[in-house]
């Protein structure tokens, strides 16, 4: 079955964010400040249960906000262009590795880019960094913690370059 990805509301895509990335924990730790702010959206990768019908496998959150350059090692003045953050990043664990959150990804970045962004960036968890380097990301400065998720890297990949 080919896997599905489109722009959703956030209620579409919330209970899997929920459930992966932030279990045990109340639903309130995994709302985001920005998931209504203007610009936002949410994308679902769909596959489909044992009966067949459609279920959300894969998500992810995209919002406009600037590179945090000086913050994450940046050359002082470099023009980061205009930014999307991704959050949010989750696959069902039954669907890990068969292209849910690449499909996230993709249609994150094609949206992203058709609202003029020229980066997209996150803070993901160390454990997928080879995901985020296998779809164009670099690591931009060290290692760090975040309080009750755990280690992370800044990945950043740029677009204007690809264009030319």
């Amino acid at each position: 079955m080919a896997i599905r990805a489109s722009v959703v509301p956030l209620d579409e895509v919330f209970r899997l964010r929920w459930e992966v990335l932030r279990p045990g924990l109340p639903a309130e730790s995994a709302r985001f400040a920005e998931d209504g702010s203007p610009g936002a959206f949410h994308i679902a990768a769909y596959g489909e249960d044992a009966t067949g019908v459609a279920e959300v496998l894969g998500c992810g959150s995209f919002y406009p906000e600037p590179f945090p350059g000086e913050v994450r090692g940046e050359a002082p003045g470099e023009d980061s262009g205009a930014a999307y953050r991704i959050r949010g990043m989750a696959s069902a664990s039954r669907a890990r590795g068969q292209g849910y959150g690449a499909a996230v990804l993709a249609a994150g970045e094609a949206e992203a880019r058709r609202r003029g962004a020229d980066v997209m960036w996150c803070n993901g968890r160390t454990e997928a960094r080879a995901f985020y380097e296998r779809h164009g990301y670099r690591t931009v400065g060290e290692e760090f913690q975040v309080e009750g998720v755990g280690p992370h890297y800044v990945f950043r990949r740029e677009f204007r370059r690809e264009l030319g």
